[in-house]
């Protein structure tokens, strides 16, 4: 190893432990929701924060996941921000079945629904439909954020968009529980009682339409919220909840018991074998990235820190070779590793073509790969690093965009589930081909530093810049040399900002920045939930341009 290399990996490995670092202390900062007193003021009141509800419930917080725990993070800074979108949500074990746990954060706004807790909570009944796994709801909310209302009330992915969720769950023999530990108003209600059992906490907790202020309001009557929606009226009088628990834990104690007590569904039945770690050291992965996502480096490496020892089969080796396609297993689990190779590689008459590229071998190699995993019940596994499609008369004239249309036609219509993780570039159709959020992956995760953009931020600056001075021209303003430079410098900087990793998550673009070192532990149990219910469905790519 020459001097030179030995220092580029010193520097890699500095800097992306740094970026780790920062991410864990923006989580830290997270998790403290509203702030410390507000917390304080949850305990005095004899309840237990959202994180202890969560904690208590699960059978090992450290064999979960969380998601979306960036979440609003640096929006709605008007108001106060909103860290995790004011709800938790966590895939993890309860009575050893796996399942997504919903909380929310009544240290943030009281628990009130911002446009993106709304979001959160559809995605987390999203996994839990696509899974089939039960769905545990932990209520504590003071109902929509009013101020937001428009944002969050009448469109067809917004509040009520839940409940229509909870009716088709149900249909679906997906089990739902909630658990009323304190606020539970307005159209929020429907909630626990659309869900197939529903426990409420004396005292601390209470289900209505509209609260005591709001009843004198509407009708005259005089009437405290115990009285109105309290444990004792819905479990005695109204029938509305189907246990009383005398405080937090007793209530989760509850849960824990139901779950317990719920059978086995079908199984998918994805192959898995005894796990083994990788041949190298995951921590390597540090030092083999580069931090400057215009850097090439050897994916390879990546994936022999990613894979089960001695697990990799590649798929066509020596054809389409920006695009490495192989059978591996992760944790145990059998999968299709797609992912960008992003060094220079020669094709198969001798020239070069660029790291991160798709060209149309690849792409054509990608298509078969992709048929040939869901013949065999292989789910699928992408890592993006990724520039986009091949351009040029070359590339245009030898059908790149059949074969890139074919690419996404049979990554598309996969019946077997589908995990991205973007490990660096993620950028125009090329997020698409890779299994981008559109196309409907089971997990999506970013690893710190990574970026997605429709083009890359030198391109797209320059693309703006001329636009900007285009229409600077046209009200008679003159741009010098200075003046364009600047100009220059702050639409990259504004363009930059919004390709970050964490302006993705914070409108769940992805589910979770995460430590590389994750990684293994987010596809296994996103397998495993996955592996909770039979695929339903036979692939089929329709009709093609071959």
């Amino acid at each position: 190893m020459g001097e030179k290399t030995a220092l580029a990996l010193e520097k890699n490995k500095d800097q992306n432990k740094i970026l780790v670092s920062e991410l864990y202390q923006i989580l830290a900062q997270i998790k403290l929701g509203g702030g410390k007193a507000k917390l304080e003021k949850i305990r005095s009141e004899g309840k237990m924060t959202a994180r202890e509800r969560v904690n208590y419930l699960l059978d090992d917080p450290s064999k979960s996941i969380e998601i979306g725990a960036l979440a609003g993070y640096e929006m709605y800074e008007e108001e106060g921000g909103c860290p995790s979108g004011g709800v938790i949500v966590i895939m993890g074990y309860v009575s050893q079945k796996l399942c997504v746990i919903v909380a929310n954060d009544a240290s943030v706004k009281a628990g009130a629904w911002f446009p993106i807790s709304a979001k959160k909570n559809l995605r987390a009944q999203e996994i839990a439909l696509e899974n089939k796994i039960p769905i545990l709801y932990l209520v504590d909310s003071a109902g929509v954020f009013l101020p937001r209302q428009d944002e969050i009330f009448p469109d067809k992915e917004h509040f009520g968009r839940i409940f229509r969720n909870n009716a088709q769950m149900s249909s679906e023999g997906i089990v739902q529980i909630a658990a009323v530990m304190g606020s539970c108003v307005a159209g929020g209600a429907y909630l626990p009682i659309m869900s197939d059992e529903a426990i409420i906490v004396d005292k601390t907790a209470s289900i209505f339409l509209a609260g005591s202020y709001l009843v004198k309001a509407a009708i005259g009557e005089e009437i405290d919220n115990q009285t109105l929606g309290g444990a004792t009226t819905h479990s005695e009088i109204s029938g509305i909840t189907d246990y009383k628990a005398k405080d937090d834990k007793d209530a989760l104690n509850r849960i824990k018991a139901l779950m317990h007590k719920i059978g086995d569904q079908p199984k998918a039945g994805f192959n898995r074998t005894q796990a083994i770690l990788p041949q190298y050291k995951e921590e390597d992965i540090y030092a083999l990235l580069p931090t400057d996502k215009t850097v090439p480096y050897d994916t390879y490496e990546i994936i022999n820190r990613l894979i089960d020892h001695d697990s990799m089969d590649e798929y066509k080796a020596d054809y389409g070779k920006t695009i490495i396609t192989g059978f591996a297993r992760i944790d145990g689990w059998a999968v299709g590793i797609v992912a960008n190779q992003r060094k220079m590689v020669q094709d198969q008459n001798g020239e070069t073509q660029f790291g991160g590229v798709i060209y149309g071998d690849a792409a054509d190699k990608s298509t078969r790969f992709i048929a040939n995993c869901n013949q065999r019940k292989i789910p699928l596994v992408f890592l993006q690093d990724v520039t986009g499609f091949m351009v040029g008369s070359k590339a245009e004239h030898s059908g790149i965009i059949k074969d890139g249309a074919k690419m996404v036609n049979a990554m598309a219509n996969s019946v077997v589930p589908k995990f991205t993780v973007i490990i660096g570039n993620s950028n125009g159709a090329g997020n698409y081909a890779m299994c981008g959020k559109a196309f409907d992956p089971r997990l999506i995760v970013a690893w710190p530093g990574s970026k997605i953009a429709v083009m890359g931020g030198n391109q797209a600056a320059k693309v703006l810049l001329q636009i900007e001075k285009s229409k600077l021209k046209k009200e008679g303003e003159n741009i010098d040399p200075k003046k364009e430079k600047k100009l220059l410098e702050e639409i990259k900087s504004r363009y930059d900002n919004q390709t970050r990793a964490y302006y993705a998550a914070a409108r769940l673009w992805t589910d979770a920045i995460i430590d590389p070192l994750e990684t293994r532990k987010w596809i296994s149990i996103g397998i495993e939930a996955a592996n909770s219910s039979a695929l339903d469905r036979k692939f089929n790519m329709g009709i093609l341009q071959v």
